[in-house]
């Protein structure tokens, strides 16, 4: 029985086309009522609540990398560095790790006794967009004539550096005396974080951390989406398509280039900023290869190019790292008779999920409209190839 490639791809625009777009909106209302109210549900230093903080953060982190992989098709696997940069700006400015320095920037009033640089929490977070976006750029610039697997290659490489940077800073000395960064021993104490008209956050109450961290999604979404819609989003998927023709289009290369580097990292430093406010310290352990890899598998098992399916892979991923292996699962070898840990085979569970969703479902889980009827159509010509064969 043959196969009609094209009233396959009719009958997937028909099944897309048939909600209206309000309901998709309605939708996405409901959810975000669910989530604002989910907190009230647990208690106030509840595990299920710590687990969500970590996983809204990362869900900001793999958007920011979704611009760059799933919209314009640049392959990093140096993400990491983003989040080195937006952890350390927490580190540098808003903790007494500068001693000899002292500035105080629209904080509490307890907080001008301390020495060190110390600003407001959303000026910290402005910055840290702002400085990694200006790296993001620095780091694409060598990037801009390489494709596919070089451009994979080139960020592995830069977010290795800024690794080596993070644990050898203890021994690098820049004005009065005051070193880079502080190794492996880590920046911390970092400030409470105080936002207009709330009361400090604190260890004791997780709740504001979470709506913190869920109203960062609803930005990053704002954006993302906006961006997606827009002609800049155009001339990526452009470029993730065939940069030749998106080049004999018109389409400027460099500067839409950047921008997707710019974008993604200014995401990723931002989100990288509230992650260490939230865990209190800037260990330059944090920063290894295995946590680009971590984010980048957020995106495959989502969808790439998929604003819903990276939210629902974040979510997935970062509740089976942090909650199921650890908690629920990490002692059933043992009840079989095994004597190791689940947790010991944390990369291995992922990988293995990778590969089962690259076999059954290689366009995500909740993938791109574009993308899927792009497979729906590969895979007919293939079908009717072979038939005529």
């Amino acid at each position: 029985m043959s196969v009609d490639a094209p009233a396959m791809l009719a009958a997937g625009r028909r099944r897309v086309t048939e909600l209206p777009r309000w309901s998709a909106r309605l939708g996405w209302l409901a959810l975000l009522a669910i989530a604002a109210v989910l907190p009230l549900l647990f208690d106030a230093t509840s595990g299920f609540i710590d687990d969500s903080v970590v996983a809204l953060v990362y869900v900001v982190m793999a958007l920011g990398l979704n611009v760059m992989v799933g919209f314009a098709g640049l392959l990093d696997l140096g993400y990491v560095a983003f989040f080195a940069f937006g952890a350390f700006t927490v580190g540098w400015f808003a903790s007494p790790f500068f001693g000899a320095a002292s500035i105080h920037v629209l904080v509490p009033h307890a907080l001008h006794q301390v020495p060190g640089i110390h600003l407001n929490f959303l000026l910290v977070l402005l910055v840290a967009a702002l400085l990694c976006a200006l790296v993001s750029a620095i780091i694409g610039l060598p990037t801009l004539r390489l494709r596919g697997d070089y451009i994979a290659i080139v960020t592995l490489a830069f977010g290795e550096i800024i690794r080596v940077f993070a644990v050898n800073g203890s021994t690098i000395h820049i004005a009065h005396n005051a070193l880079l960064t502080n190794g492996r021993q880590g920046i911390t104490p970092l400030d409470q974080v105080k936002l207009p008209f709330l009361a400090p956050f604190t260890e004791l109450d997780l709740r504001p951390w979470y709506w913190l961290a869920l109203a960062l999604v609803v930005v990053a979404l704002f954006v993302v989406v906006r961006l997606r819609d827009s002609r800049l989003g155009r001339a990526w998927v452009a470029v993730r398509e065939d940069e030749v023709a998106a080049v004999s289009m018109g389409v400027p290369l460099v500067r839409t280039k950047l921008l997707a580097y710019a974008v993604g990292g200014a995401m990723g430093g931002v989100s990288g900023a509230v992650l260490a406010s939230y865990l209190n310290t800037v260990n330059a352990d944090q920063f290894a290869f295995s946590f680009s890899i971590f984010v980048l598998a957020m995106v495959i098992l989502g969808g790439m190019g998929s604003v819903a399916g990276v939210v629902f892979g974040a979510i997935l991923v970062s509740f089976i790292n942090n909650r199921l292996i650890p908690d629920v699962f990490a002692h059933l070898p043992s009840k079989l008779g095994l004597d190791f840990s689940l947790t010991d085979l944390g990369f291995g569970i992922f990988g293995f999920l990778l590969v089962f969703v690259m076999i059954l479902r290689p366009e995500g889980l909740v993938p791109e409209k574009r993308h899927r009827l792009e497979l729906a159509e590969g895979v007919a010509s293939e079908t009717t190839g072979a038939e005529r064969r």
